[in-house]
């Protein structure tokens, strides 16, 4: 008896998983993740921003990471638990999932696969659950709701292909960072760029909050004056000061 091989199986081009990505260089990612992500977004240009509903279970939760990218299916986590098992340190899995809030597609048992992997973070626009013991457990989490409803382990999906998240559309790879009021996305190849420019908005931000405490006013540091007065801005005061109460120039 002779036995044969099945050589007429179908491939799927692209494959449901693809595990070659590139990823940023971790020090430059670590020099990215210096920021809060609302500094990084402004620096960019206000690109970025992910869906401001997806949130961390503790607002002490941040991470800075490059992104895996999963589509599961609503209420179905089988592609999720596939991302775990072929993700490595340091990536952020992004998690899709319908944006179905009934639906607790990660807890404990999935966040402890993660933190012994090395996983930087998870971020899914679905619902996760044991977040009691997920906060324990340190992985930063960000979803967008908790519950406590379960899911089954049925349907295909892809795996670090370009996908459109919280309004963003992310290649894998690029950079994720997360913080107490959200995540944003950074294009890997813009990363150094847009460190540079991170710093640059942080060290002025930082020499204005200096003036504020010195007593400059909003009207003088924000270069108001003439932007007011060209839309016309009338006060109570205007009766006894000409100036609408702005104040002298500094």
């Amino acid at each position: 008896m002779t036995s044969s091989v099945n050589t007429n199986r179908t491939l799927t081009f692209p494959p449901h998983v693809t595990t070659r990505i590139e990823r940023a260089d971790r020090a430059a990612l670590a020099a990215l993740g210096e920021f809060s992500s609302a500094t990084i977004h402004e620096a960019q240009g206000r690109r970025g921003a992910i869906a401001s509903h997806i949130k961390p279970i503790d607002r002490d939760m941040r991470f800075v990471g490059s992104a895996f990218t999963v589509v599961c299916a609503p209420r179905d986590n089988l592609m999720l638990q596939v991302a775990i098992h072929y993700a490595q340190p340091g990536d952020v899995l992004l998690v899709s999932a319908g944006e179905l809030a009934q639906a607790g597609i990660f807890g404990d048992v999935l966040g402890n696969a993660c933190k012994a992997k090395g996983i930087a973070a998870v971020v899914t626009d679905s619902s996760v659950r044991d977040t009691q013991d997920l906060r324990a457990l340190g992985l930063p989490v960000f979803s967008g709701s908790v519950s406590i409803t379960g899911t089954v382990k049925e349907t295909l999906g892809p795996v670090n292909q370009p996908l459109v998240f919280g309004g963003q559309l992310v290649y894998p790879g690029d950079a994720l960072v997360g913080d107490a009021d959200g995540v944003v996305v950074v294009r890997r190849e813009e990363i150094e760029i847009v460190t540079g420019l991170s710093k640059a908005r942080f060290d002025n931000e930082a020499a204005l909050i200096e003036q504020y405490r010195a007593g400059g006013t909003t009207i003088d540091l924000c270069n108001l004056h003439d932007v007011l007065r060209a839309k016309g801005i009338t006060t109570d005061l205007d009766d006894i000061d000409p100036d609408h109460g702005l104040g002298p120039r500094r």
